[in-house]
């Protein structure tokens, strides 16, 4: 069971990946576009600044769901270092359960609703996309949280309490990577 959910999570990982590659990739297109027909035809592209502002939004909370997948979100760690090994281990269990708490609660819960609210009032942009499809990052972003957050539970549960807070080295990101030094 555990193999086949950890192969799930490196299959969205992958799409999740590939989604912020085109979606950034559009940005950058769209961005572009918007200040060439500014300076060189003499007036902006008016879909240009709105469709940059909801990639924007997708690919900031998308790839904040990506970074909390490989653990490269900010965390103050100071104190936690400085506790006995079992204790740190509890603190990470806690603290995955928290961020699960509030994935769930605010980012896939809240978002449903806010989406339904969205598409129930028939809200557009001025692109004419119903805002709805605008906020259904909210849980998209959510569900990749919980999967990350699940799968570090997991991981935690797995490793003995001693691993916590390890420092990693350049040699332990390259095997976990695939590659060698």
């Amino acid at each position: 069971m555990q193999k086949s959910f950890l192969l799930f999570t490196k299959w969205m990982t992958a799409l999740l990946n590939a989604v912020l590659i085109v979606a950034v990739a559009v940005l950058v297109l769209d961005v572009v576009w918007g200040v060439f027909t500014r300076y060189a035809l003499g007036q902006q592209a008016s879909w240009t600044e709105e469709l940059a502002r909801i990639l924007l939004i997708w690919v900031t909370l998308l790839g904040g769901a990506a970074a909390f997948g490989i653990k490269g979100h900010l965390g103050v760690d100071y104190f936690v270092e400085k506790l006995h090994p079992q204790t740190r281990w509890g603190m990470a269990i806690f603290a995955n359960c928290v961020v699960l708490f509030f994935a769930i609660a605010i980012f896939v819960v809240g978002g449903v609703q806010v989406v339904s609210l969205r598409f129930a009032l028939e809200q557009l942009t001025t692109l004419g996309l119903e805002k709805g499809y605008v906020y259904l990052v909210l849980p998209v972003s959510g569900f990749f949280m919980v999967l990350f957050t699940i799968e570090n539970i997991l991981e935690l549960l797995n490793q003995p309490a001693t691993a916590i807070g390890e420092a990693e080295t350049e040699s332990d990101v390259l095997e976990t990577e695939g590659g060698t030094l």
